[in-house]
């Protein structure tokens, strides 16, 4: 509970989904994961910073990732979504906000990123200005279940905290 009446505290969420292709790379969180097929998608694909943009903006009442970065804008074509995390990151702040904390979970049945985590921690608190420790980063797989069970695609779930002065 917030008992400070002069800050406001708001709350986001965020999802993002894209299928595996054969000739992409696949990249989470801004690394690089090794695998034999990657997420297709207009940008790299990257459904953990999209998920986080689309909450951050969302706590922010700032609209989404599409309405900032369209799919329809060459600009946009194979970037990095570390990129588009920094773009949101500005937003942020420009409408007077500080990130508290962000908080993904990845569902992805194959391949296994554990090991991965920590070094996207690292990429996301950079690019947001936060410590590693203000970014939670979770994998599980869907137990065989659907498009993420049956290896079609992955998804990403997010909520971000964001925090201002009255």
């Amino acid at each position: 509970m917030n008992k400070n009446p002069r800050q406001i505290v708001r709350t986001g969420i965020g999802y993002d989904v894209h299928r595996f292709a054969s000739g992409r790379k696949l990249v989470l969180g801004g690394v690089r994961i090794p695998y034999k097929k990657g997420l297709l998608g207009h940008s790299d694909a990257d459904v953990v910073c999209h998920a986080i943009c689309d909450a951050l903006l969302g706590a922010a009442a700032l609209g989404d990732i599409g309405h900032h970065f369209p799919n329809t804008t060459k600009k946009y074509k194979n970037i990095s979504s570390l990129v588009l995390l920094k773009k949101v990151w500005r937003l942020i702040r420009e409408a007077g906000y500080e990130i508290v904390n962000v908080d993904s979970m990845i569902l992805l049945q194959a391949p296994k990123i554990a090991r991965f985590i920590p070094a996207m921690k690292r990429n996301i608190g950079k690019s947001l200005h936060l410590p590693v420790s203000g970014v939670s980063i979770k994998a599980t797989t869907n137990e065989l279940l659907g498009f993420v069970g049956r290896e079609e695609g992955c998804a990403a779930m997010a909520v971000a905290t964001l925090s201002a002065e009255r």
